[in-house]
């Protein structure tokens, strides 16, 4: 199939093509490149000029496992019965034909981290993952392991008048799990390298932390203040570990600190109130102070607290705040994809990558403004032009 007639914004190495076309052969993108093809049949698609984007990328949300209308049944999301739950999986608690799948991709939004919450210490692992399929573990393409640190733990914990209630017991939780798994992963060592010497008894918490302390997986900290973001620093470095700030809302206070330990940051929601002390110092400004700095800044409505149809909307939103448009597109896009590691396959319009992509006629950052065709893997999952609507 080939898509012709489109000005391509690549997020690439091959910049923006005006009047370009793009070949897909197997879910995958084969070629692209300026002018018509030299070949084009009934099924290719005329974009008649419009905007084509790689499909958007929502870096942080609870897609699936806080399912359309909020209530206990349809509430997966914090297990809060145990503050240290690394061996969780979310994948076992998403739905992936809940709607709100749909809606995302009608904003144009193909591919999501989705996340334990933040009531634990440590909430499990999270998945990356397409947002079209019936099947989790078809659609799945990376993961992650959520930490949390600040107010969430505590409020939680504090009611339940258990550990931890205090940002000093939370972080010591988090390294009390990270130095079993270390010693677990020795044990295993020990074990292998001497035949007389028996495996330790299986350790399902220390097991699931093992490809984050191999630096096979990304920790992700859940910090909206500015000393949580540095307690988060300080861990991970202790650990040695690949990590990502979630939120950030106070980044823009240690903008200097965060570039010179480059640490990206997975800035949002921002369409919103601010619904606790941690985030009373919300502002827009903060992904474009932390972008200027020389952070890298990915985007995320953190759904359902923004619905994860506004992704755009957060986009123009740090556009006002400061960014520029083009990296605020970049956010949603490749930038996304760099910091959640999926960037060999998302994020980019280029030869070898997935054929998830959209069509616009219009702005994207216009709130009235949708996609008319998205297509995920090289299917088109939402096609609404002139007026029809059709769901595949």
């Amino acid at each position: 199939m080939k898509i012709w007639n489109a000005t391509i914004n690549t997020m690439s190495d091959w910049g923006i093509i005006q009047n370009g076309y793009i070949t897909i052969e197997n879910g995958k993108i084969t070629d692209i490149g300026e002018g018509k093809p030299d070949h084009v049949s009934s099924e290719d698609i005329n974009a008649e000029g419009a905007l084509m984007l790689p499909g958007f990328i929502d870096a942080h949300t609870h897609l699936g496992v806080i399912e359309n209308g909020i209530a206990f049944e349809g509430d997966d999301c914090n297990e809060s019965t145990d503050p240290f739950t690394p061996h969780l999986q979310v994948i076992d608690g998403v739905n992936p034909l809940d709607y709100c799948f749909e809606e995302a991709r009608m904003g144009g939004i193909t591919t999501v981290m989705t996340s334990p919450g933040s009531a634990n210490a440590c909430g499990g692992t999270m998945a990356i993952i397409k947002t079209a399929g019936k099947m989790t573990d078809q659609m799945q393409i990376g993961t992650g392991m959520k930490f949390a640190l600040g107010e969430n733990p505590k409020s939680v914990y504090n009611n339940r008048d258990e550990m931890p209630i205090t940002r000093m017991a939370t972080a010591a939780m988090i390294r009390e799990g990270l130095a079993k798994a270390q010693r677990y992963q020795q044990e295993i060592d020990f074990a292998e390298s001497d035949p007389d010497e028996h495996m330790p008894d299986y350790d399902a918490k220390s097991e699931a932390l093992l490809p984050l302390l191999e630096r096979n997986v990304k920790a992700h900290f859940h910090c909206h203040r500015a000393d949580d973001i540095c307690t988060a620093i300080r861990i991970a470095k202790e650990f040695y570990l690949d990590f990502v700030i979630i939120h950030g809302t106070e980044g823009y206070k240690v903008a200097d600190i965060l570039a010179e330990e480059h640490v990206p940051v997975i800035a949002g929601p921002m369409l919103c109130d601010r619904c606790k002390p941690e985030m009373r110092n919300l502002t827009i400004s903060n992904p474009a102070i932390l972008h200027d700095a020389g952070v890298k800044v990915a985007l995320c409505t953190d759904h359902p607290v923004l619905p994860i149809q506004y992704l755009s909307t957060t986009a123009a939103l740090a556009v006002k705040g400061g960014m520029s448009r083009q990296d605020a597109l970049y956010a949603i896009t490749a930038g996304a994809a760099e910091i959640l590691g999926v960037d060999d396959r998302v994020g980019r319009l280029a030869p070898g990558m997935d054929a998830d992509l959209q069509l616009y006629s219009g702005d994207p950052f216009d709130l009235l403004c949708d996609p008319w065709l998205v297509m995920i893997n090289g299917i088109p999952v939402t096609e609404h032009k002139e007026n029809s609507i059709k769901h595949k």
